[in-house]
């Protein structure tokens, strides 16, 4: 009998479709690093989200390992080159949690544009400060998405709805094969008062916006990153709200997580932190937890390879 491995909390719907399909299932959340190490290499595949880093010394001691399944759309957490040289394959789930990621964005804006972290602390402090929280609307405003992906696209209809102005950004597509307006990433910039990330980290979005990129945006405008750490230079974003050359920003992810305050953005004035709550809904674990067993039950059942990223 297969057994597969479930970890970093996946919804307990994966582990029932899997066992009603033959599986042997185990399901561990709060593991060690040391506690998965001994246990990975009894397992043939393994669903994991973003907490679980499988690199080298794990892929080293998953022997009978055939399958790595994460369950979500970042694969970064994965070895996959590595993975691949053991011939095991790595699969992702992406837009499952894609609506999530975009509502998340959405809320950070209607944060921004209204203080509500501010006003709730002031509130907590015992104070009543309804003149310095004047905020504005977001109906107007234009926001710039860079990465026009499934949660790119989810955005720009949300914003659309709100009555938002919406400009793209990915060198990846082309405009008469997109429904939404492309423009080059300085354009965005210089035009959008909120500027929201939806791009993968790797080499060529590491530092995508940096000390020069933030100087060409508004000194109104906000940053939003609910996409990956790194894909924003953090000590670069930290002056640049220091010395007041952005608004402000909103942060769900960062290089380093946990976030602490080793962190530069730690202490840096007008910025919104959550801990990497983009696919935390239950409806998005559901989701990803559902793709991720049918691609197991695909690939051992009925030899299918449904989203290989390796």
């Amino acid at each position: 009998m297969t057994k597969v491995l479930l970890i970093d909390k996946v919804d307990k719907v994966a582990k029932e479709m899997l066992e009603k399909a033959g599986f042997e299932v185990d399901k561990f959340d709060g593991l060690s690093e040391e506690e998965r190490l001994n246990i990975i290499g009894n397992y043939e595949a393994v669903v994991i989200r973003s907490t679980t880093k499988l690199m080298k010394n794990y892929i080293d001691k998953a022997n009978n390992m055939k399958l790595i399944v994460r369950g979500g759309e970042g694969t970064d957490n994965i070895d996959k080159p590595y993975a691949a040289e053991k011939n095991i394959i790595v699969e992702n789930t992406p837009g499952q949690n894609s609506h999530a990621v975009a509502e998340l964005a959405l809320g950070h804006m209607f944060g921004l544009a209204r203080h509500l972290q501010c006003a709730q602390l002031s509130i907590k402090a015992g104070k009543w400060e309804k003149k310095k929280f004047k905020g504005t609307e977001l109906k107007g405003k234009t926001v710039g998405i860079i990465g026009g992906g499934k949660i790119g696209k989810d955005l720009v209809t949300m914003c659309k709805a709100i009555g938002m102005n919406v400009l793209v950004y990915d060198p990846f597509l082309k405009q008469d094969e997109y429904p939404f307006k492309l423009v080059d990433l300085d354009n965005l910039l210089e035009n959008s008062d909120y500027v929201s990330m939806h791009v993968p980290i790797m080499d060529a979005t590491k530092d995508l916006i940096n000390k020069e990129k933030l100087g060409k945006m508004k000194k109104n405008a906000y940053l939003i990153n609910c996409a990956r750490g790194g894909v924003v230079n953090e000590a670069d974003l930290a002056k640049a709200l220091e010395e007041g050359i952005i608004a402000g920003a909103a942060f769900d992810v960062y290089t380093k997580e946990p976030f602490d305050d080793t962190n530069p953005l730690y202490n840096a004035p007008n910025i919104h932190f959550t801990p990497h709550l983009g696919a935390s809904t239950a409806e998005a674990q559901i989701n990803c937890a559902v793709a991720a067993a049918e691609q197991i039950i695909a690939y051992f059942k009925e030899n299918k390879v449904l989203n290989r990223v390796n």
